[in-house]
């Protein structure tokens, strides 16, 4: 289920412009080598934020190296001017904005794919892209991960659809001028149970890190560093009050796959720089305290 942004809290994102795929066919024309691709991403965007921490649980820096961006687009339409030779060599007389995530080509000099999910899944499932030294093992130790376990499909995409509804787009309509009781309920009702399903548990659907906890996980950080700003305390003190589910957001941001990428100055930057809503008592209300996490995992690393 798709969610439509509101106007009064965020701008609209961009529809992808480019929807190509890694596979495994070189008659495909974009087969999986190591050090082909190259992906560009700011860690203050949720998407380039899953993109980044997904690229460091499998240990593909050496693979396929990132260019990181700006936090907050330097063009006025949105768009990073680093990324506009990239999208002019890729689309003739390209008129839109040049935006990030951006998964590119070296040996063509031209865009893959702009498409965050699509791109997050052939990390993922093109082996043939690692290169890491130890074959078979993720950037920290233990095995790489399977961020997308044979019969996840339906959990998975049942996550993306939860935080995406029942989260993202309840705490945006519950932020916005007015606010929405039906929305926060909503918000609630998705976080409770959340809660509930965590008990007992330290992943979302399996005994490991999969997609769906990146997913929930970089939604739980926007909540807390975004969408926090347009509600009101009561109802900040009611989303905290939620101690299974931001336990398992601290656990994992004590993951240097996770906590290395946390850029909370970027968001905020990014968020003033967007934001076309006014903020609330809430603002003051933090749920997580991010930046000890962060320092944290820095200085293990």
């Amino acid at each position: 289920m798709s969610v439509t942004p509101l106007a009064p809290v965020t701008i609209a994102q961009p529809l992808p412009a480019f929807r190509g795929r890694i596979g495994r066919d070189a008659r495909s024309g974009h087969y999986a080598v190591p050090r082909r691709y190259r992906l560009h991403l700011s860690t203050s965007c949720p998407d380039g934020l899953r993109i980044a921490v997904v690229h460091s649980l499998l240990g593909l820096a050496e693979a396929c190296p990132v260019t990181f961006l700006d936090a907050v687009p330097d063009c006025p339409d949105g768009g990073h001017s680093a990324l506009r030779p990239l999208y002019e060599a890729s689309a003739h007389h390209y008129t839109g904005a040049a935006s990030g995530p951006v998964l590119s080509d070296d040996w063509s000099g031209r865009i893959v794919s702009t498409h965050a999910p699509d791109i997050t899944r052939d990390l993922a499932e093109r082996s043939e892209l690692g290169v890491h030294p130890a074959e078979g093992r993720g950037s920290f130790g233990g095995d790489r991960p399977v961020l997308y376990p044979c019969g996840s499909e339906s959990e998975t995409e049942a996550v993306e659809r939860l935080c995406a509804d029942g989260i993202e787009g309840a705490a945006q309509l519950a932020g916005s001028a007015g606010g929405d009781p039906a929305a926060l309920d909503k918000l609630l009702e998705t976080l409770g149970s959340l809660e509930r399903w965590l008990v007992g548990r330290e992943y979302l659907i399996r005994d490991q890190i999969t997609a769906a906890d990146v997913e929930l996980w970089v939604t739980l950080v926007q909540l807390d560093t975004v969408h926090r700003h347009h509600l009101d305390a009561s109802a900040v003190q009611r989303i905290a009050d939620h101690p299974e589910l931001w336990s398992y957001a601290r656990r994992l941001a004590a993951h240097p796959a996770f906590g290395a990428h946390l850029d909370l100055d970027g968001i905020a930057r990014r968020h003033h720089a967007r934001c076309r809503g006014l903020e609330a008592a809430g603002s003051a209300v933090q749920i997580l305290d991010w930046a000890a996490h962060t320092a944290h995992v820095v200085e293990r690393r």
